[in-house]
């Protein structure tokens, strides 16, 4: 009878190391979606046998190895052709990398039903959660000055820096100054979860839990130095499959801390962030995320550079007198 909980972790702790490894896969081809990521290269950072490994993943992540690469380029290439309206579709297709225009253009109307082209010019609205109703930019552009009100001003220091201030108009509560600033490059721990999270509070519990119950014991929580943070790599708007969302928390920890199992570790690099600080309900984050992207970035004359976003979270909302969470919403950034 004592012996079938031993058996049972013996089995956690197997599987947590393959998800482990996985993940280190799921980092390098994050890291280096232009590159040519061949499956003998991807195996040996995965440390599984060439041979084995493509059905691992699979089994693990539930589509090929391939599936999830040209997945994850053509969707990253479909936020490209938004945000970055000055760079060619070739331009574009090549940095995500695709071999030739001709690839891409195939796999793009495989994705989306549409060309790139198309979908720059508006199609991207069409049957889409950003905008079911509306049929161009320019109509999107509209909505955003009629949902958000946008002020800036400059503030004096060693530096004049520019802050803007966005109000949303129908929530008057939702509003953040933004300054777009250097951030620092962090080293983390994270653990992280690939499908729906939206909303989910039980869900994100969970995972931090998780996440403390291994940083503990090993004295890596260490506040006010210790920053907590969530990362977001899929645009929920363009990755309608929820079940292929990735979201990891994270803390974050020395560069050469140790992790084991289903703790990763990776390193957020540093660089121009916009960041707006954000004082808000727990089920409002999506309405703080629609006052970024819809509210500030079209007319700040910046556009999301590559990196992931994040949130970096300030306070124990149990502590706040209304339960508020203090976050700031951090978008890599370039000029436009």
């Amino acid at each position: 009878m004592g012996a079938e909980p031993i058996r049972n972790e013996g089995n956690k702790y197997r599987r947590e190391e393959y998800v482990s490894r996985i993940n280190r896969v799921i980092d390098h081809i994050e890291a280096n979606l232009g590159s040519d990521l061949t499956l003998e290269a991807l195996a040996d950072v995965a440390a599984f046998s060439r041979f084995h490994f493509h059905r691992i993943f699979g089994a693990i992540m539930g589509e090929t190895l391939g599936q999830f690469i040209q997945r994850v380029r053509v969707e990253k290439a479909a936020s490209k052709l938004i945000h970055n309206p000055k760079k060619s579709i070739t331009q574009i297709a090549l940095e995500c990398g695709f071999s030739s225009s001709a690839t891409f253009a195939r796999a793009f109307k495989d994705a989306f039903h549409m060309s790139a082209s198309e979908w720059r010019s508006g199609g991207y609205l069409q049957d889409r959660k950003i905008g079911k109703t509306q049929s161009n930019q320019n109509q999107a552009l509209s909505k955003t000055e009629k949902d958000f009100d946008v002020s800036s001003s400059y503030t004096q220091g060693s530096t004049t820096t520019q802050v803007w201030r966005i109000v949303m108009k129908n929530k008057p509560r939702i509003q953040a100054n933004v300054e777009v600033k250097d951030m620092p490059e962090m080293n983390v721990a994270y653990v992280r979860h690939i499908g729906p999270y939206k909303g989910n509070a039980t869900l994100f519990a969970s995972l931090w839990e998780r996440l403390m119950r291994w940083a503990g014991p090993r004295g890596l929580v260490r506040f006010p130095e210790t920053r907590m943070l969530s990362v977001y790599y899929d645009d929920p708007e363009i990755t309608t499959d929820e079940s292929k969302l990735r979201v990891d928390v994270c803390i974050t920890v020395p560069a050469d801390t140790r992790v084991d199992g289903e703790i990763g570790k990776m390193t957020i690099s540093g660089g121009k962030c916009a960041v707006a600080r954000f004082e808000i309900g727990a089920d409002e984050y999506q309405d703080a995320w629609d006052a970024v992207f819809a509210g500030w970035l079209p007319g700040s004359g910046y556009q999301p550079a590559d990196g992931p976003c994040y949130e970096l979270y300030w306070n124990d909302p149990e502590q706040h007198p209304e339960k508020k969470h203090i976050v700031d919403i951090c978008v890599p950034v370039k000029p436009l």
